[in-house]
């Protein structure tokens, strides 16, 4: 394998996004993630989160998004069942450069780190304060309970990075939010994404959707 590249095993999921420096909480149940956690438990801890592309819910391989991130086993809870709770902290975004053969019951991918490196990790005072306020905006639109001081406390980052990890957006928007550039863009992109959304016919600030 390319000294470059690091092998990984994957965890598909809709929706679940894992930034570098961030922490993603997870409950493992499937028999093969189980036993993925149990190897990442015994070797590095690194399990990889990616997005399933959109296709059929019955696909058992979907194929994936190019753009993930890596991130490390930091807290592990395993249950009388077999099932686990974990929480992963982010390390680095990666493209996939192929997908390993591997006899796991999980797949696992050769990941490509290069690229990723550096961008803007703050916000100018101006971007702060309106992400800030449509985030307002749009958790009132969703009857979200926000402790809103502090968030205020939170840095430009966690800001982001954590409304763009609980947002309920579709998976393509979250994706893009993934492979932004860095901090600014992905504030931009997230503004208009909560906006879009709070401003569609049938979002809560909305006109009605025709029956």
């Amino acid at each position: 394998m390319d000294g470059a590249l690091l092998r990984v095993p994957i965890f598909p999921l809709a929706g679940a996004l894992l930034f570098p420096g961030s922490q993603l909480p997870l409950h493992i149940f499937e028999p093969r993630y189980r036993a993925m956690v149990r190897d990442a438990l015994a070797s590095d801890k690194l399990i990889a989160m990616i997005q399933p592309r959109p296709g059929p819910d019955d696909d058992t391989t979907p194929a994936l998004f190019d753009i993930g991130c890596i991130g490390r086993i930091d807290a592990c809870e395993e249950l009388e069942d077999g099932r686990y709770n974990i929480v992963l902290e982010g390390l680095s975004r990666f493209r996939i450069a192929r997908e390993a053969r591997v006899e796991t019951p999980y797949r696992q991918v050769d990941a490509d780190r290069s690229g990723f490196e550096g961008g803007e990790d703050v916000l100018g005072i101006v971007q702060r304060a309106e992400i800030e306020r449509e985030a307002r905006a749009y958790a009132d639109s969703l009857g979200y309970a926000v402790n809103w001081e502090s968030v205020g406390k939170l840095d430009d980052e966690m800001l982001v990075n954590g409304i763009a990890q609980i947002a309920p957006l579709d998976v393509s928007s979250k994706q893009a939010l993934l492979e932004a550039a860095d901090l600014p863009v992905r504030a931009d992109l997230l503004v208009q994404f909560m906006q879009f959304q709070r401003m569609a016919p049938g979002g809560a600030d909305g006109p009605e959707t025709l029956q």
